[in-house]
């Protein structure tokens, strides 16, 4: 099935992660391209996707684009590591006329910037399954070692909104400690969820290890295919925002509140 409406561009960008997570890319896409509007899908009702097999990753991703082409969507950022490891390629062939932009891990800034020679990279276990994450440490990844390190329950504490916890700086340096003995000075933020724990990562690793958030890059891209495929905003209005969830909506609202310090947001729950 693809878009069968002409996309235009007052068309909203359309946006998803299985959770809250991607919302640490929605916010820099909103600073960075104040005058698009925006639809984001959160599929909590199967989160989470890193610890599902690749194909039902795929399945549930074929979903939520469906949902936001409906919503008029002119691009759509797959805002979770995990699905654009695992579908990111296959969205692309099955949706040919629209426009996506995903995630990867950031190996390459992190070789670039390296002075131990040593990197980190933490992540869900079906991004590092993944053809994408391979396809980096081939084409990025010689004359560095790389420590990677997959880390369930961080997903799980993000969304239940447990960002300074005990529990979840004790499950923090359980997965960090051995990468900070081999002597790494980059770590690699490997899920969208991951950067709302930035504050108790970087008390952990100290400031002489630098965390590599990829979300900047992202919203540059965006803006990037916008102005090419000539999608980009008219208006110098600030753009409108509405979120749905195929979980629990003021449990969403509640967590979003708290992980973006903004106003009430237009949440509605959906099935997908």
């Amino acid at each position: 099935m693809a878009n069968t409406e002409p996309s235009l561009p007052g068309n909203p960008i359309g946006i998803f992660d299985s959770g809250v997570g991607g919302l640490s890319v929605w916010r820099e896409i909103v600073r960075q391209l104040p005058a698009e509007n925006t639809v984001y899908v959160a599929d909590q009702a199967h989160i989470p996707y890193g610890q599902r097999p690749l194909d039902e990753v795929r399945h549930l991703t074929e979903n939520v684009t469906r949902f936001l082409l409906t919503q008029g969507a002119k691009l759509i950022v797959v805002a979770c590591n995990t699905a654009s490891g695992a579908a990111l390629h296959t969205l692309r062939e099955k949706f040919p006329d629209v426009p996506f932009v995903g995630m990867e891990p950031a190996v390459k800034p992190a070789v670039e910037r390296t002075r131990t020679g040593a990197i980190g990279v933490i992540a869900t276990p079906v991004t590092f399954q993944g053809d994408l994450f391979a396809g980096l440490v081939a084409r990025f990844g010689n004359g560095v070692k790389l420590h990677t390190r997959a880390c369930p329950g961080l997903v799980e504490a993000v969304e239940a909104g447990a960002l300074d916890t005990p529990e979840t700086e004790a499950l923090l340096r359980h997965y960090l400690t051995p990468m900070l003995a081999a002597g790494i000075d980059q770590l690699v933020l490997g899920c969208t969820h991951y950067p709302f724990l930035s504050a108790t990562i970087q008390r952990i690793v100290g400031s002489e290890v630098t965390l590599i958030d990829p979300a900047p890059a992202v919203a540059r891209q965006v803006g990037r295919v916008l102005t090419q495929r000539g999608l980009a905003a008219p208006s110098t209005q600030p753009g409108q925002h509405h979120f749905y969830t195929s979980g629990d909506a003021a449990k969403f609202s509640a967590i979003a509140r708290r992980l973006l310090g903004d106003e009430p947001l237009n949440v509605t729950a959906i099935s997908i």
